[in-house]
């Protein structure tokens, strides 16, 4: 009886590591990078604007919409969190309509979002994209849209109270005005085994023709927070202002926008208090990576200062770390007029809408 018993048990054990090893094997052979310099479906709808032009003011405006899960009771398991999944469907159509609908609210001429899911399992397999993009055409009717993919992940079996599963998102940008080409760049991102748990990162940069002739190129970012190795962050900048930079030079103006991952405002907690040293994640953006014809615009209102992220370790309260990591780069041909941050209360993301007025000069 107990050399059955021993033979089942052994069996048993036999056939775990066997499952163990097979999944393993499994994400190691599902996992792939997606091209670099990839050309973007461009998607026209009603009549968009022709071009953008030099001495008007336009506002663009950038949300990191959290993959529909973050109301202010949500806290994620890659914070420290509990969550891994929205809390369910419904709460995903709510919290992505709301947060189209805030950022509505801007009228801007250009939308940038990151973290739109459009079939994952932790956001139920909403399309994300389409129900943003339905949203705002209420009452934008005529648009110009691009999405570039940048996490097509194999299952994820993490945390196993409630696995990830598999994950398709990126960035969506909608514009009033006619986008003529967009392209997909592909990001660095570490070799280890953390590469299955951070997104595969990317840009988008989509061009805009300008009525002198020269073109308007609108970045859609979305940089890495969850790095063990520093040099992943610096590498991911110095290949996108080495990029910037190109445009610039080739006579264009420049824009980029999105979740920078980084404090803007050199330290948040001189607005907002709070400990930064307990948050690493949270680092100043190394300005001294940026050419001489670029500057950074952290949206803030001096007077009222408002932030455009807080930690999601825990659901909100008034106490929880918060700062700003969306905000803009400008090439110096692009004039700044004013930048700021939509404060919702965050009730409907980890994230508020910033948004920037700006003159192409």
């Amino acid at each position: 009886m107990m050399k059955k018993t021993i033979k089942s048990l052994l069996i048993l054990l036999l056939s775990l590591i066997l499952i163990v090893l097979g999944y393993f094997a499994y994400l190691f052979i599902a996992y792939h990078r997606i091209d670099d310099n990839l050309s973007l479906d461009i998607s026209n709808s009603g009549n968009p604007t022709d071009k953008i032009n030099v001495g008007q003011t336009y506002r663009v405006s950038s949300a990191n919409v959290g993959f529909g899960a973050y109301s202010d009771d949500f806290s994620f398991f890659m914070d420290g969190g509990t969550e891994s999944w929205a809390f369910s469907k419904e709460a995903v159509n709510n919290n992505i309509t709301n947060e189209a609908k805030l950022c509505q609210s801007l009228q801007p001429d250009f939308y940038l979002f990151q973290e739109v899911d459009i079939d994952s399992t932790r956001s139920y397999h909403v399309d994300e994209a389409a129900l943003l993009t339905q949203v705002i055409s209420e009452n934008t009717k005529d648009t110009s849209c691009t999405f570039a993919v940048n996490y097509d992940s194999p299952f994820l079996m993490y945390p196993l109270t409630q696995p990830h599963g598999k994950s398709k998102s990126g960035l969506l940008t909608v514009s009033s005005v006619t986008i003529n080409d967009s392209v997909r760049r592909q990001l660095p991102i570490e070799t280890g085994f953390s590469k299955f748990l951070d997104l595969d990162r990317c840009y988008a940069k989509n061009y805009i023709d300008v009525d002198n002739g020269k073109q308007l190129v609108l970045f859609n970012v979305h940089l890495s927070a969850y790095t063990t190795d520093p040099s992943t962050a610096v590498n991911q900048i110095k290949m996108l202002t080495e990029d910037m930079q190109a445009e610039y030079d080739a006579g264009n103006y420049v824009i980029v926008g999105g979740d920078m991952n980084k404090d803007l405002l050199g330290d948040s907690s001189d607005y907002f208090g709070g400990d930064k040293e307990s948050h690493p994640w949270a680092k100043t953006f190394p300005t001294e990576l940026l050419p001489d014809s670029f500057e950074i615009v952290g949206p803030i209102d001096e007077n009222n200062p408002a932030p455009s992220c807080r930690n999601a370790d825990a659901p909100y309260t008034e106490n929880t770390f918060v700062l700003t990591v969306d905000g803009f780069i400008i090439s110096s041909n692009v004039e700044l007029v004013d930048a700021n941050v939509l404060n919702s209360e965050f009730k409907y993301s980890d994230h508020n809408p910033v948004y920037m007025d700006f003159i192409l000069k």
